[in-house]
């Protein structure tokens, strides 16, 4: 880790690219996607084995719970809106209407706390979709967001034919 490199991993995603882990007080306190051509960095620490242990296991087995403790940083609302996201069980999509519905909001503003998750996979707002289609993914440093979102729908299960 350097003044230019805040990550204490960078690991290869199946997706394509890298995923950079920033840790903070023993924390995920953001996941970035990364470009290809970025260089693996092994975790620094315990900690950060850690996380890279159980994405690993996550990408062999969808179903592996994703448990490693996150930090909070965000508003009351965004985090509302991300214990509901981690609510949602692998293989299964919610629209951000349903979500919305469920705590009692309006689908822009679940889109917009999906869009401000600093750690997605862990948080999974992948698990939202548009009423018709797969709706946005962002968050990524580089590459194609919504290929990402695609591929851990399908890695759950999840058939989607339009997006």
């Amino acid at each position: 880790m350097s003044e230019n490199n805040p990550y204490q991993a960078m690991i290869a995603a199946p997706f394509g690219g890298r995923i950079g882990i920033v840790m903070t007080n023993r924390l995920v306190s953001a996941l970035d996607y990364l470009p290809t051509d970025t260089p693996e960095q092994s975790p620094i620490d315990a900690a950060t084995a850690a996380v890279v242990a159980e994405l690993a296991a996550y990408f062999r087995d969808a179903h592996t719970p994703l448990t490693v403790p996150v930090m909070r940083a965000g508003t009351p609302f965004q985090h509302r809106v991300w214990a509901a996201l981690q609510a949602i069980p692998p293989g299964t999509v919610l629209t951000y209407g349903e979500l919305a519905r469920q705590l009692g909001t309006a689908a822009r503003a679940i889109g917009n706390a999906c869009r401000s998750n600093p750690v997605p996979i862990l948080i999974p707002c992948h698990r939202v979709v548009a009423r018709q289609g797969l709706g946005g993914y962002t968050g990524a440093v580089s590459g194609d967001p919504l290929a990402i979102k695609r591929w851990l729908l399908r890695h759950e299960g999840v058939a989607m034919a339009c997006g």
